[in-house]
């Protein structure tokens, strides 16, 4: 099971550390990433990392602004955020997969709220 939190309401330019903890099994060997869903917009692909931490990716919109990482001793994974911008605004899930795809991605966890007022 995955449990995300750490989102929360701060003001464009703000910062947030957003964390997810799997419990029940150890996810040290898939992929992990983080997608969104912005009201009325479809799920989005936003940050992802490999079971050995050595290649992310991310999604052009927050290139540049967000890190991910994993403390695979810790069966944690984390999404740095920075310099947010009202169009962060969304819930923010956590995912576990043996590929970096949404539909690859095989457990879910229920997502934590970031908004971004202007």
């Amino acid at each position: 099971q995955l449990q995300a939190c750490g989102g929360g309401l701060v003001q464009a330019g703000d910062s947030l550390r957003l964390s997810c903890a799997a419990s029940g099994r150890t996810f040290s060997s898939y992929a992990m990433g983080w997608f969104r869903r912005a009201p009325g917009k479809e799920r989005e692909f936003v940050a992802g990392i490999i079971s050995s931490s050595s290649s992310t990716y991310y999604a052009d919109s927050v290139k540049g602004r967000f890190i991910i990482s994993r403390d695979n001793a810790k069966n944690t994974v984390y999404l740095q955020m920075n310099s947010l911008k009202p169009e962060d605004t969304a819930v923010y899930h956590c995912a576990a997969g043996r590929r970096l795809t949404e539909a690859d991605m095989t457990y879910w966890g229920k997502g934590t709220l970031v908004t971004v007022s202007s």
